[in-house]
Formats: C-alpha cells, sequence, structure tokens
C-alpha cells in the first residue's frame, strides 16, 4: 500500500481535528502544513534506499534525549559525529529551538519534548515510509540491526513482535548484532522461516570458526529501474567480545576489510553499478573502513547510535564513499536518492528525517499489529512501580540519569561499595512526573543475560576494568573500539584523561573521599556477565524492588569522572 500526498494531508489534517497535537498551538502537530514542510521530499534520481538502524524494539513512540557528551579523540575530534549540542547546530545550520535542533540535540530537552511531542513509533514510521514509498515505489527499506532486542515484548517473545513488524513495514534486507543474543539457534530459525523470500539477512563477515564458511549471504543484487544495485551486509563486528560468546560459539566475526574489498570486487564484476554497504560497525569504524576498502558508494552505518544530518564524504583510491549514521530507537528514517548514469553515480540527495509521532498519523495495520502483540502483556506492561521527579535518560560517554537509578538499585538491594552497569546506548527517555511503569524500567534491562553479581574486587582489578573499558571507547583507532559507552560507575569517583595512552587514562579513584589502594578488596556488584554461568537475580528484580520501596524517585545525582584534556572538545556540550 502506498500513501499519496493528498491522502497523506488528509489524514495530517483528521489527526490535528482529532486532538492529537500536545498543549495546543505551540505544537507542531497543530498544523498540518508543518509537516508538508517537514516530510516533502520530491523524488530524486532513480535509485532510492531508505534506512532505519537500532530501533531497540521500540515499537511505540517514545522520548529519546541525545547525549551531549561525545567526546572525539586524535583524528575524530571535531567531526562528526562527535558534535554536540550548539556545536552540531551550527555545523549543520540548523536553528536552535526548531523541531530539527530537538531531534538532534539534547538541548532545552524537556521543554522541547513537550512542545514537539514524543518521536518514532513503528505505525508512525510505516506512515512515512508509505509515503516516500509512493514517490519512489522501486525504493529498498534497510535496517541496520539491533531490531529484535530493548524491549520488554521482544524479550517476552524472543523478538517475534519485532520480527512479525519488520515484514509488515516492508524491511527488504536487514544484518545484525543484538538479534544474536538470542542465539544462533534462533537467528537462523527466523532467517529460515520467518525471513525466507521477504527479508535477506546479510553479514559478509561471519563465518564458521571451523572451516571459514559463510554463515549468511554476503550480499543481495537487485535492479531497480533498470540499475543493477548491490547491498552488502556487515554485522557488529565485535559481538562475541561486547556480547556472551557463548551465544555464538561455532560463528568468527571482526571487521574483515580485506574480504570486504573480494566482495565489493565480486559484486562489480557482476554487473553492480551501486555498491551500498548496510553497516553495524559504528560510525567511527565505518569512516576509517571507507577510506581502506575502495568501490563502495555508500555506507548506510549504525551501531553508535549517531544521529547525523548530512553524509561524510571519504575519499579512497577508487574515488569518494559517503558515510551515514541514522540515529536509533526508531527516531529518524534516512533517504538516499542517487542519480546513476553512464554505469555510475553522478549525484545524490540524502536527508535524515526526524519521525515526529504527532506529525505523522499511525499506520492502521502497522497498529492493529502493535496492538495484538502487547495485549497479552498490557497489565504487566503498564503497572506504575514509582514515579520520577527528575528527567531519566541514558546516553552519552558516561553516567546517565537512567543508569545511575540503575547503579543506585543495585549497591542499594545488593549491599555493595562501588556497582558497575554496562554502557548500553539504548533506553527511553522519561520527563519529570512520568511514572515508571515496568515497560520503561525494562526499556532499560530487558537482555537476554540480566544476571546480578556480587563480587569481592581489589583495587588493582578496579583499574583494569575502567582503563579495559576506557580504551574500547576513546582509542584513536576505531579499529579497536569494541564496545558501548564508557561502564557507569556508582560509588567510586574517578578522573578519565580520554587522550592519554592505554593504561593510564584512569586517575585518582577514590571512595567515601579515600583514595582505593590497589591490594584492597572492595564489594562491586554488577550486571549482564559475558561469562558464561554467573549467578543471581535478574536486574529488573533488583530495579523493580528498589523503585518500589522508595515510590518517588528524586532527580539523580551523576556521579561522573572528573574530565581531563578534554576543554574545548566539540563532543563536550552544556547538559540542558
Amino acid at each position: 500500500m502506498s500513501l499519496a500526498r493528498r491522502d497523506f494531508l488528509q489524514l495530517l489534517a483528521a489527526a490535528s481535528a482529532a486532538g492529537m497535537a500536545l498543549d495546543g498551538g505551540r505544537v507542531l502537530a497543530a498544523e498540518p502544513a508543518a509537516a508538508e514542510r517537514l516530510y516533502e521530499q520530491p523524488a530524486f534520481g532513480n535509485v532510492s534506499v531508505l534506512h532505519f538502524t537500532d530501533c531497540h524494539a521500540q515499537l511505540l513512540p517514545l522520548h529519546f534525549r541525545e547525549p551531549h557528551v561525545n567526546i572525539g579523540v586524535g583524528p575524530a575530534a571535531g567531526k562528526p559525529p562527535h558534535l554536540v549540542g550548539e556545536r552540531l547546530l551550527k555545523a549543520f545550520d540548523i536553528p536552535r529551538g526548531s523541531a530539527r535542533a530537538h531531534a538532534f540535540t539534547n538541548l532545552d530537552f524537556e521543554e522541547a519534548a513537550k512542545t514537539y511531542g514524543k518521536v518514532g513509533g513503528f505505525a508512525h514510521l510505516a506512515t512515512l515510509i508509505k509515503r516516500l514509498r509512493a514517490t519512489r515505489p522501486n525504493a529498498l527499506l534497510l535496517d541496520g540491526g539491533d531490531t529484535w532486542q530493548g524491549s520488554a515484548t521482544a524479550l517476552w517473545t524472543k523478538g517475534q513482535d519485532m520480527i512479525d513488524a519488520g515484514k509488515l513495514l516492508g524491511v527488504d534486507i536487514m544484518t545484525g548484532h543484538w538479534e544474536f543474543t538470542y542465539g544462533a539457534k534462533r537467528v537462523q530459525e527466523v532467517v529460515e522461516k520467518d525471513y525466507q523470500s521477504r527479508i535477506a539477512f546479510l553479514a559478509q563477515n561471519v563465518k564458521t570458526t571451523d572451516f571459514g564458511d559463510p554463515v549468511f549471504p554476503s550480499y543481495d543484487l537487485r535492479t531497480i529501474k533498470g540499475v543493477p544495485v548491490a547491498v552488502i551486509g556487515q554485522a557488529f563486528p565485535y559481538t562475541p567480545i561486547a556480547n556472551p560468546r557463548y551465544f555464538v560459539p561455532d560463528w568468527t566475526f571482526g571487521i574483515q576489510d580485506e574480504n570486504l574489498q573480494n566482495v565489493v570486487d565480486e559484486v562489480r564484476a557482476k554487473g553492480a553499478q551501486v555498491v551500498v554497504l548496510l553497516s553495524h560497525n559504528g560510525m567511527d569504524v565505518d569512516l576509517k573502513l571507507a577510506s581502506r576498502v575502495s568501490g563502495i558508494d555508500a555506507i548506510l552505518g549504525g551501531h553508535t547510535h549517531d544521529g547525523v544530518p548530512e553524509p561524510s564524504v571519504v575519499q579512497n583510491r577508487g574515488g569518494k564513499t559517503l558515510v551515514t549514521n541514522a540515529g536509533s530507537h526508531g527516531k529518524f528514517l534516512a533517504v538516499l536518492d542517487l542519480d546513476v548514469r553512464d554505469g555510475k553515480v553522478q549525484d545524490f540527495r540524502y536527508r535524515l528525517l526526524p519521525v515526529f509521532a504527532n506529525l505523522l498519523p499511525a499506520d492502521r495495520e502497522m497498529q492493529a499489529h502493535i496492538d495484538r502483540v502487547r495485549a497479552p502483556f498490557l497489565l504487566k506492561l503498564t503497572e506504575t512501580l514509582a514515579v520520577t521527579e527528575g528527567l531519566l535518560y541514558r546516553r552519552g560517554n558516561f553516567n546517565g540519569s537512567w543508569d545511575q537509578l540503575v547503579i543506585d538499585a543495585l549497591m542499594a538491594v545488593k549491599g555493595a561499595e562501588i556497582a558497575f552497569s554496562p554502557g548500553f546506548r539504548w533506553g527511553s527517555t522519561l520527563l519529570p512526573g512520568q511514572p515508571i511503569t515496568r515497560e520503561s524500567m525494562m526499556d532499560q534491562l530487558a537482555i537476554t543475560y540480566p544476571t546480578t553479581t556480587l563480587t569481592e574486587m581489589s583495587g588493582e582489578t578496579i583499574k583494569v576494568v575502567l582503563e579495559d573499558v576506557c580504551d574500547n571507547l576513546f582509542n584513536p583507532d576505531p579499529y579497536y573500539q569494541q564496545g558501548g559507552d564508557m561502564v557507569r560507575v556508582g560509588g567510586l569517583e574517578y578522573t578519565c584523561t580520554p587522550n592519554e595512552k592505554a593504561g593510564a587514562r584512569i586517575s585518582a579513584m577514590r571512595l567515601n573521599g579515600k583514595p582505593i589502594e590497589a591490594a584492597k578488596t572492595y564489594k562491586v556488584a554488577g550486571w549482564a556477565p559475558v561469562a558464561e554461568g554467573a549467578k543471581g537475580e535478574p536486574i529488573w528484580d533488583v530495579v523493580e524492588t528498589y523503585l518500589r520501596d522508595r515510590k518517588v524517585v528524586a532527580p539523580r545525582q551523576l556521579n561522573r569522572p572528573t574530565l581531563v584534556g578534554v576543554d574545548g572538545n566539540a563532543g563536550l556540550g552544556a547538559p540542558t
């Protein structure tokens, strides 16, 4: 089904009349013409690709605050994606206070969230996709992965709610990362049954450990308006490091850029005039990869959740490659239009469109699916556990307020002096005064290895852990950046010098005002261990206990490190 321009405007008018707008005339949705201005995207060229990534199983509209700390080091400093706040607005000529400013930055977040409403939601995303496909009937829809994980319903259905939603959305091709945490058997079952003849699951860099045979197809070659187009898949290369190895014991990953070059050469030899890499590397890795591998026209990237308004253009020995990253949580839809003539790409247009739920009426078919999959769990999902007095968010290099709540719960319930929580980037945002439901809590915690732990750890080991994670984040060579953001830390104060060498970034560790002693042991709580066999209650039981005991959650006091050597860094902004 396609959605013509006239029908789209009629739906907008009906939605506005029905009271979808929040806060009267100040809200964007109160004026249907505002949606027309934002979403009117004239078709260009003869090949179109639509792309979303890292939705983390968020079927419903949500609030999602972008980071104010996304520090770039080495050659990445001061360049996308390491721009936040005013620096990002200036770089991409986006007016402060505008709808796009709210979408791409944290600035004035609470007020802007009330003004512009929620973002994302698969029913609203479906409407936008149909709208764009009405003028681009042959457009491919690519899903960059991290789709089956991140919500309670996805966890409880083993991703089935999202698998069916992807088919309904009209996804043509996808790759993966968190999908693999359901286990190799589950992934293969979906690919062979649910996705058969519907969605191509691609990963050129996933091989068997015994003979190095490909586990999934490397590419899909299609013809669009007479133009041969190849899409190559790149799964998250560090899956067995960042997540439990035992989920995929017989598979190897890695960047494998030499093999990628061979795949590019192969599809070019088969006549591909356009080559697109659907990547879950993270943007910094993609930028380096684009300089080393030639013959790729565009890299449509994910993993690092960077909403970057315009592509970076990277020179390599074969020409130029566009590198993009399309945000997260269903908040954005990328539109890449290519003008292909004389056997190659001559020109392009790219736009990363924010998905404002108030501006895009819910697609009926998708909304019916969402209602159906949520129905068996609705009472459990909507139960209020507490109310938050402060903004709760998770995104940025260091502790967000949701992270702080989780580590506060770990220390209180487990009786720990120090707590570590993974530097996950996913999870919805709650505004002050909103209820903390079981669903919103699970948005932060819904993984397949939720075990909590309480460990006696020496001061020396604590420093090693912090240094190791810090190097994963701030190593100047992107190929050594292997995880999420910095581990979230509770109880322990420390200083971080991102531009120092490995092993020398963490200093001045203190607990209750006293220096951490290398030989002394401390009680450290954590969760999500990647080693097999850990025992303990799941993290959601710990956090729920903490919330029920308090009922009202005061604004969190964030335990962030003292930063050294990054004054003036374009990835360090104001927390407003």
